[in-house]
């Protein structure tokens, strides 16, 4: 039983992807990593019948899609998408069984059965406790939860995934990439575009690495490794996990800007790009073994450090405005935060004090906020120079 892709192309006007070829599994965890723009989000819809291909054939178990009814194919295949949006006041459970429709009639109810499959799918990605409340008062990973609990309760064999670990802080990261392994384990197909390579790296059994609406290379992490330079066009250095054994990779090669002293409060990669062009830099507090934490120990930059997965400590915590206090100019990454990390907040608040901050917003700090608006309400207090990316900091330095 699996799934193959023949020749396939496909786009909206014009072609997005072209000449695809790859087969998968059941039982495998297939991750799907490229630079923006790379045809990864058009990949991921056409498998789902979203998008027609222009050219080629997709086959599941011999068959081709392009021949099996839409409701059929989501009682086998299904998706869960990068944004999500609930323009109702539906509670968990509601949406959850959202997805039983393809398995009912026209006008036919849920039953029994399906609020048992719902309810299963449910502690399967341990939301079960949410039950009676409403998705409008959860925060993004619960969401996020909810949203793969409605896509198992269709029952499916392969599961589609277009970034399930965005704008999510790094607990909730590896708690929805282990949820995934284990659902591979348990015998489903799952395909998942991901941002993070590292978390591809760490999770996936396998890894497809696109450029330019083409595969380059597919296959187990350490296959690939040597292909990431080529498909990002960085300078990479390949290391093993010292407990996992692993592959995780490091940037180490950008042009330098800059001679300011800058201290850096990032986390999850979100620094990466930032330190990478940074002359003189400190950053904090990092995890351990975080994206963030490993560039910055690669580079050699001064690190308030915390233990893996931990919250920040009050003497990490004053380890990190020492250092702030050091620096000309204080940066603050489109992190976010949760309440393990909300001190790294509380210390961009004390150097926006101090007239040095500089904050880097992309995302709206409400879908980065995973504290019940503790952070929302902090971050309104910054007083800062605030830019949209990682150029626009540097210039302002």
């Amino acid at each position: 039983m699996h799934l193959k892709l023949e020749n396939v192309s496909s786009g909206y006007v014009k072609e997005v992807i072209r000449e695809i070829n790859f087969e998968a599994h059941y039982g495998e965890f297939i991750g799907i990593v490229g630079p923006n723009g790379s045809g990864k989000t058009t990949l991921i819809r056409t498998i789902a019948k979203l998008l027609k291909p222009k050219g080629g054939a997709i086959y599941l178990n011999g068959e081709n899609i392009a021949k099996i009814k839409i409701k059929d194919l989501a009682k086998v295949i299904a998706v869960v998408p990068q944004n999500f949006q609930v323009d109702f006041n539906f509670n968990v459970e509601d949406v959850v069984l959202m997805g039983r429709t393809p398995h009912l009639g026209r006008f036919e109810l849920e039953g029994e059965r399906d609020f048992e499959i719902a309810f299963k799918a449910m502690r399967m990605v341990g939301c079960g406790h949410l039950v009676g409340r409403s998705v409008n008062e959860i925060s993004g990973g619960e969401l996020q939860k909810v949203i793969i609990a409605r896509a198992l309760a269709q029952e499916p064999k392969v599961l589609l995934l277009d970034e399930p670990t965005a704008h999510l802080d790094i607990n909730h990261q590896i708690e929805i990439m282990n949820m995934l392994r284990k659902l591979a384990e348990g015998g489903i197909l799952v395909i998942a575009v991901i941002h993070d390579i590292n978390l591809a790296l760490q999770f996936c059994s396998k890894l497809i690495l696109m450029k330019d609406g083409r595969i380059v290379t597919f296959g187990k992490p350490e296959e690939i490794v040597e292909h990431i330079k080529e498909i990002f066009g960085i300078d990479v250095i390949v290391r093993r996990h010292p407990i996992t054994g692993k592959f995780y990779v490091l940037p180490v090669k950008l042009e330098k800007i800059g001679k300011a002293k800058v201290h850096v409060i990032c986390g999850g990669g979100s620094g990466a790009k930032l330190m990478l062009s940074l002359e003189r830099a400190s950053a904090g507090v990092l995890n351990v073994l975080d994206t963030d934490w490993e560039i910055a120990n690669g580079l050699g930059f001064e690190i308030v450090s915390e233990a893996p997965f931990s919250p920040i400590t009050e003497e990490s915590h004053e380890k990190n405005l020492r250092l702030i206090d050091k620096a000309d100019r204080v940066i603050l990454a489109d992190v976010p935060f949760g309440y393990g990390n909300l001190k790294n907040l509380e210390a961009a608040l004390y150097a926006s004090e101090l007239g040095k901050l500089i904050v880097i917003e992309k995302t709206p700090i409400e879908r980065r906020d995973f504290t019940n608006g503790r952070a929302t309400e902090l971050y309104r207090k910054l007083k800062a120079k605030f830019v949209k990316n990682e150029e626009e900091a540097i210039s302002s330095l």
